[in-house]
């Protein structure tokens, strides 16, 4: 098999991938998906760049190149969306994005001509539907998820709506945004190239600031504005569409406007549903039996498959259904509450809040460590990394609770990790008793 050739520049890369928390374990069909975006010699480069953002001179060190040829190189890279490019403190600096949700997703996220969309979508489709080990860590290794479902805000009753935090509302992720993109959805393009697609708008996709930057300025999104961004936010409700964003509290990469025949993620919370592949709302739909009737609306829409219609067991009306539902799969999304016209369905909050990174950052560690990974975000055996990218890391890991700590320390065998989260249990038992 091609892809278990040491030598073979893909080889590299597939590695390099399987580091990321989510992981990408190599197969034929990854292969054959590099190959489509990636040079070999570009795919071995690749597989040799640190975890971390890095400049083109770090690059040419790591690749034995003068940097002007480093530069050209990650440029051209850059400008494909196979890296996300950004100034920092005036210093040009790149990263690898993981492929989900990353680069599979750039590829598609406007028509191109130079790399064959049609094969492309094939290849993904087969990819996220038959590899077993991908899609495992993808939505089902450990508790932390990549995203999470935003609640329709305007389904919420009065008397809960201060219960709903800023970060739970797709339209405050939109007017905090510096910088909104917009671009095709990565699903419904990929399954019209295989005559599968529903009939959902197309442009939206929608990325925020670090993201949207350089996907702007590579011609791969359009920069809208937030009032333009809301817009779309209000096509998407009204035809039903279910937000799903970036599991964090702060700096929200994306938010897709997903439909339930074609997102990938919500395939994935009706087939894994037992393992919650994506983090639902604080919030979860409560039925009222006396007033439902039993139009199936609400079956319908559900994005999770949450209701569904049983026969009412009425000697005197054969024919009638009444809803009954899985609260274990409800999203807590509204779709169905929206829906519904009998106002038999409301949205109230969930008894257990559910737990929401605060950021990138304390997310990647989060998975990283569930999975076993994350002595590939500390110590890079491709590259040493900055003393910034350290301090984040670490910065993420002492946000972390005692226990999960202690697991971070023993599964990276660092003395300095152990000592660092020493000295800051004890700073913060001296400000506790100072208090």
């Amino acid at each position: 098999m091609p892809y278990l050739n040491s030598d073979n520049g893909y080889s590299s890369l597939m590695e390099r991938l399987n580091r990321f928390p989510q992981g990408a374990p190599p197969s034929e069909l990854l292969t054959k998906i590099l190959s489509l975006l990636f040079t070999e010699k570009e795919a071995k480069l690749v597989g040799q760049l640190p975890m971390h953002p890095f400049s083109p001179a770090r690059a040419a060190q790591i690749w034995q190149v003068r940097e002007v040829e480093a530069y050209r190189t990650l440029e051209s890279l850059a400008k494909r969306a196979l890296l996300l490019d950004a100034e920092h403190d005036g210093e040009k600096l790149y990263v690898l994005p993981p492929p989900m949700a990353g680069f599979f997703e750039f590829s598609m996220m406007r028509v191109r001509g130079d790399i064959d969309q049609a094969t492309l979508s094939r290849l993904l489709y087969q990819y996220l539907n038959m590899e077993q080990d991908f899609i495992r860590g993808l939505f089902s290794d450990g508790k932390t998820r990549i995203g999470r479902i935003l609640v329709g805000e305007d389904q919420i009753p009065t008397a809960n709506v201060t219960r709903v935090y800023n970060y739970e509302r797709a339209s405050e992720v939109i007017k905090t945004a510096k910088k909104i993109g917009v671009g095709t959805c990565y699903c419904r393009h990929k399954m019209q190239h295989l005559g599968r697609a529903c009939s959902a708008a197309m442009e939206m996709c929608m990325v925020f600031d670090a993201v949207a930057d350089p996907l702007i300025r590579h011609g791969h999104a359009r920069q809208i504005d937030s009032a333009q961004c809301l817009d779309l936010l209000q096509q998407a409700r009204e035809q039903n569409l279910v937000q799903f964003g970036e599991n964090v509290q702060g700096g929200v990469s994306f938010i897709c406007n997903c439909c339930s025949c074609c997102c990938e993620a919500l395939v994935a919370a009706r087939k894994f549903c037992q393992l919650k592949p994506v983090s639902s709302t604080n919030f979860i739909a409560e039925l009222n039996q006396v007033h439902c009737s039993g139009c199936g609306r609400c079956v319908d829409a559900c994005p999770a498959e949450a209701v569904r219609l049983v026969s009412a067991n009425d000697p005197h009306h054969p024919w009638q259904r009444r809803c009954v539902q899985d609260r274990e799969r409800c999203l807590g999304c509204g779709v169905c509450v929206r829906v519904c016209r009998s106002s038999a369905l409301a949205l109230v909050p969930r008894e257990e809040r559910v737990i929401t990174p605060v950021d990138s950052a304390h997310r990647i560690v989060l998975m990283a460590l569930e999975r076993g990974k994350l002595q590939h975000l500390i110590w890079d055996n491709r590259a040493l990394f900055s003393h910034r990218a350290m301090a984040a890391v670490i910065g993420a890991i002492l946000k972390l609770p005692p226990v999960k700590q202690t697991l971070a320390a023993s599964q990276l065998g660092s003395h300095y990790l152990q000592g660092v989260i020493q000295r800051h249990a004890e700073r913060s038992c001296k400000t506790w008793y100072r208090y």
